[in-house]
């Protein structure tokens, strides 16, 4: 069921496995396992659910059982924008992870029903090409690479494997929610559309995945603090991409309003937390501060330089990133 193009790359490197003990992390271990990939797994508990503790004790069991290693996190308790906030906590810790072990690639369980949903749910939101490609396969991050060996399979792909090979996953009751947005919208029109157009679907992401490559340029994206950079690729639509992709590891999401003011304007502050700039061949990435008293000294420095005013309180505050931005500019 894997393609033999991601078992090669993956019996290369030092795999961590996003686990959760549901069906679709569930198969993609046991394919792991049958194609003797070597991987340890890291699990979240975010503690709303009594059968997370039975997740969780599955893992350790898997663990045992296989040799090898399973990472484990209770989760702080959150209160409000879970999805955000879930993800932010999830992705810090496997980043985490991954520094502290030397992980170099991170996988996960997301498949096709995912991408469809995700493409089906952006196009009626108002999306292009990129927008609606969403997850690939393969992706570059800082220091490793994220990896999803599943996205060409379809849920009842996976399904089907797990009964016919009779290995026990759990079901997870919220996914059945119908007050979930996401869940309505599956029930509703990505899962009768997969069932009906599965082949089609499927060579339609083969050509969209295509046309993408041509539109997205790779960057490198360097950080300092909590300050981040990336060389421009005047493809406005490519850095707006690696702009969104960069947000929404750190718990935002770009509304479609906040993208259309990338692509007209040179800063935007996005949840009045978060300040873009674009200048000087330069995509900047920071933090939002504003009510900061900077010195006389300072503040002609920046307007000399034509530093942008939104990002000043920010550097009066952060003296390394000043002085990184002054050599890059």
């Amino acid at each position: 069921m894997l393609k033999n193009t991601t078992l090669t790359t993956l019996q290369q490197q030092k795999n961590l496995l996003a686990f959760s003990g549901g069906g679709d992390s569930t198969a993609l271990l046991f394919l792991l396992l049958e194609h003797n990939i070597p991987f340890d797994i890291a699990i979240v508990d975010y503690g709303l659910r009594l059968q997370s503790k039975e997740e969780v004790a599955y893992a350790k069991a898997l663990a045992q059982r296989y040799n090898f290693t399973c990472h484990t996190l209770l989760a702080p308790h959150i209160d409000s924008n879970f999805e955000a906030k879930a993800r932010a906590v999830r992705y810090d810790f496997f980043e985490q992870l991954i520094a502290e072990h030397h992980y170099t690639t991170l996988l996960t369980a997301h498949h096709l029903g995912d991408r469809f949903e995700w493409m089906l749910m952006q196009f009626c939101k108002g999306a292009g090409c990129v927008e609606m490609a969403g997850m690939q396969g393969e992706e570059n991050k800082q220091n490793y690479s994220l990896i999803r060996p599943l996205l060409h399979l379809d849920k009842a792909e996976l399904l089907a494997y797990l009964h016919k090979e009779d290995i026990h996953y759990f079901e997870d009751a919220s996914n059945n929610n119908p007050n979930y947005k996401r869940n309505a919208f599956r029930h509703a029109h990505t899962q009768p559309l997969l069932k009906e157009y599965l082949s089609g679907i499927k060579q339609s992401f083969a050509y969209i995945d295509a046309d993408v490559q041509n539109l997205i340029h790779d960057v490198t994206l360097h950080t300092l603090e909590d300050f981040a950079y990336f060389v421009a690729s005047h493809e406005q639509r490519s850095d707006i991409y690696h702009i969104d992709q960069y947000l929404k590891r750190k718990g935002y999401l770009l509304s479609s309003h906040e993208k259309a003011l990338l692509a007209k304007q040179q800063s935007v502050v996005i949840a009045r937390k978060m300040l873009i700039v674009q200048a000087d061949n330069y995509v900047f990435i920071l933090p939002y501060v504003r009510n900061v008293t900077m010195n006389k000294q300072f503040k002609e420095e920046m307007r000399r330089l034509r530093i942008e005013p939104k990002m000043r309180p920010y550097l009066f505050l952060h003296p390394n990133v000043k002085q990184l931005l002054l050599s890059l500019l």
